[in-house]
């Protein structure tokens, strides 16, 4: 083609009509709506970049050298990120793979800038952790995600409290395969692990939902894209997360998050002009005992990224650099201030702070804690998503594959995970729903379950991660199993399974949390077990999970627990949730109640 000044009026016209036909196939539902109609770059234009010609790592030099002009001693992990960025270990790795070695000392915090975790001694070998932004995968990358994990790593795929996936047993050989094999399906998992920005989670039905107030894929594609692109996203004190909430039917904790981003309705008459907004919180880590608090500023959509960009930045420069365990957003506003946080991210922005109270702002409406499992109707007229669950939030690849074709065949083609560890399909005709749903079953998958089943939530456990104290994925089952066989509830309950501190499955936000410890058997034997917590919740049910029992065996945990559920039946108030139970019940109250109901068991 020799023509220089681009399409010709015929040539766009016939463009034009073959997106729309796409686009009306689909029913809107497409992951690359935002980027088809142009949000996604008009959305990051407004963000803060450094000044031009400036390094753009510079930014971490001087935090960590203002540590060093104090006095302060740094962290070995900045003292690695100085020495070599872990971005510039490509060839270091090409050469570990080529002669079949796992990286040594801090080569394996580096590799994790990649998205490569080194798991031994559980497993020798790769976990690879993705990129997926809002969670949303398309049927061809899910294919290729199938084959990568199957030519090299186990041939499983696990789905994350973050709505991302990992692949797990990758050999010593494979990582820059793995790497090239993603970046060609078009997908990232550069900074997916260590310092960095994790997994950027929205509202897993976006631009489905009906009840949803605003549309976040692409305000997620735009923070994703600008993180991809600047590199002084990269190498913060410690990790980040990144939270938006549409106001839709499924909720996605973003109250836990280091920033959250709430969407809200403002009426007519108020402060502001009539519209919608996101509500900005910060600092949420519920595994230290704090939520997100509201910071009184109140964005539009347009602004979200700018926003998320000029805290992070905060954060870089004044971080702590010295102490891992201390050196989260949390920390920092907790030494200034939420106010004086704010200020100071103010030098960051292209624009002012909007300050305004949360009255102003429509109460959110109810989050459907049932919503993520099943069909449902969507915005778009006579279409529908599937939530489903897979056993221990565990795909092997055949299943993916044949969740993507099912996606392609029934819907548009798009997978979404969400934060309770399961996947939807959607943009399904309603009179494809039945077929669809056979297919789904028909791999091993289910498209309904009990409210134990939908509310269960385990991180990987010890059989992959050397953190664990317990196989959290393995006791998830068995208590599922043995409560399903024993209970029936009639509304949703979620029971978090944690291996250790650090608190992936966020145990201090469940119903009931469950924590791993080793308990003492007797002489020199210990069992894997748990400390139990009750009461936690997010949103509306805000509140922290109380320890109830310490050190109960794994193995006698499914009597404890049916014992506490049915004490819960028998003394709650009509309709009353488990949260709201709890709530009203210091720890003794529940204690003698729960025991009594073990006695009647017994």
């Amino acid at each position: 083609m020799t023509q220089e000044a681009g399409f010709t009026d015929e040539q766009k016209q016939y463009l034009e009509g073959f997106v729309a036909a796409i686009v009306a196939k689909r029913g809107g539902g497409s992951p690359m709506d935002s980027a088809i109609d142009g949000r996604t770059a008009q959305i990051g234009a407004t963000s803060p970049s450094p000044a031009p010609g400036a390094e753009p790592v510079a930014i971490h030099i001087e935090a960590q050298d203002r540590v060093l002009r104090a006095g302060g001693t740094l962290a070995p992990e900045e003292l690695a990120k100085r020495e070599k960025h872990p971005f510039d270990t490509w060839d270091d790795m090409a050469a570990n793979a080529l002669s079949g070695s796992f990286p040594k000392g801090l080569d394996v915090f580096r590799h994790k800038y990649h998205g490569l975790f080194y798991v031994a001694p559980n497993q020798n070998a790769f976990m690879l952790r993705l990129r997926l932004p809002g969670g949303i995968v398309t049927s061809r990358q899910a294919v290729g995600i199938a084959d990568i994990a199957e030519r090299f790593g186990g041939g499983n795929i696990d789905v994350t409290t973050r709505a991302n996936l990992q692949i797990r047993e990758i050999g010593a050989e494979h990582p820059i395969d793995v790497l090239t094999a993603l970046q060609e399906l078009g997908l990232s998992s550069r900074g997916s692990g260590a310092d960095n920005i994790r997994n950027l989670t929205g509202s897993p039905i976006a631009g489905i939902d009906p009840r949803e107030l605003v549309d976040t894929r692409p305000l997620t594609r735009a923070l994703y894209h600008y993180i991809l692109n600047h590199r002084e996203m990269y190498g913060l004190p410690r990790k980040f997360n990144i939270s938006f909430d549409g106001g839709g039917q499924i909720g996605t904790v973003e109250d836990t998050a280091d920033i959250g981003f709430s969407a809200v309705r403002v009426g007519p008459g108020k402060a502001v002009p009539e519209g919608i907004y996101f509500r900005m919180l910060l600092g949420g880590l519920t595994g230290h005992g704090s939520f997100a608090a509201d910071t009184g500023v109140l964005l539009a959509p347009d602004e979200v990224v700018a926003a998320a960009a000029a805290v992070v930045r905060v954060f870089i420069e004044h971080g702590d650099r010295t102490d891992r365990m201390r050196a989260r957003l949390k920390y920092l506003i907790e030494r200034w201030g939420l106010a004086e946080t704010v200020t100071e991210a103010a030098r960051h922005l292209p624009f002012p702070w909007r300050y305004a109270p949360p009255e102003i702002c429509e109460p959110r409406a109810p989050v459907d804690r049932s919503a993520h499992i099943g069909v449902h109707p969507q915005a778009q007229p006579g279409l529908s998503y599937i939530g489903l669950l897979a056993p221990a939030a565990r795909l092997s690849a055949a299943q993916l594959r044949g969740l993507a074709a099912i996606s392609e065949f029934y819907g548009s083609g798009t997978l979404r995970l969400t934060v309770w560890q399961n996947l939807i399909v959607s943009d399904i005709p309603a009179s494809e729903i039945p077929d669809a749903v056979a297919a789904i079953e028909a791999l091993g998958l289910a498209t309904t379950a009990s409210a134990i089943r939908a509310g269960l939530i385990a991180c990987t456990g010890n059989s992959g991660c050397k953190y664990a104290l317990a196989d959290t994925k393995r006791h998830s089952m068995a208590l599922a199993e043995y409560l399903d066989s024993r209970i029936a509830l009639d509304q949703p309950i979620n029971i978090h399974l944690t291996g250790c501190p650090n608190s992936c499955a966020q145990h201090y936000v469940g119903d009931i949390g469950l924590i791993a410890t080793r308990v003492d058997a007797g002489g020199d034997d210990e069992v894997e077990g748990y400390h139990v917590l009750v009461g936690g919740g997010s949103g509306a049910e805000m509140s922290f999970a109380r320890e109830i029992y310490q050190s109960v065996a794994a193995d006698d945990l499914p009597r404890r627990i049916e014992a506490m559920l049915r004490g819960f039946l028998g003394a709650r108030h009509d309709g009353e949730s488990f949260n709201a139970f709890a709530s009203r019940h210091d720890v003794d109250e529940l204690t003698a109640l729960f025991a009594a109901r073990e006695l009647v068991e017994a």
